[in-house]
């Protein structure tokens, strides 16, 4: 129980990563399974707060598109559903057509000027959905 929360003390954690860790560090499965028990009992682990909190972080370092958030979030050990549920709602608030917008300006302020082309490799990169990268490649090149 000590090593999961010294292990919790410094980053919020999902429960696959304090899993891993704790069998990792020669803890059997039962007892990594008693102290997961006991420190969600507890809050200091929820999956669910973890992916909220991580996708508006990640969104505000870096704004990207709902598959890429998804996907990184599953690496973190996120349930698929769970990742499902959480980056849709996160995402719907957000409006994915900003965030493409956004992302796409940051790279830009490096002083580059991304061509259509350049433009939707990027933003496919960044997991942004086939509709909402054509709306803004056609926004984008409209003359003003």
């Amino acid at each position: 129980m000590d090593l999961a929360v010294r292990y919790l003390a410094r980053w919020d954690r999902t429960v696959a990563q304090v899993e891993q860790f704790l069998l990792h560090r020669g803890a059997s499965p039962t007892q990594a399974q008693h102290v997961i028990r006991r420190l969600s009992g507890l809050r200091y682990l929820d999956d669910h707060a973890y992916a909220e909190r991580w996708i508006e972080r990640r969104l505000a370092r870096h704004p990207m598109g709902r598959a890429r958030l998804k996907a990184e979030l599953r690496a973190r050990g996120v349930a698929e559903s769970l990742a499902d549920e959480v980056t849709d709602r996160v995402v719907q608030a957000a409006d994915e057509e900003d965030l493409a917008r956004r992302a796409l300006k940051t790279k830009q302020r490096k002083g580059r000027r991304y061509k259509p082309a350049q433009a939707v490799r990027l933003l496919r990169q960044w997991g942004f959905e086939e509709e909402t990268i054509a709306r803004i490649i056609k926004l984008r090149d409209e003359p003003e």
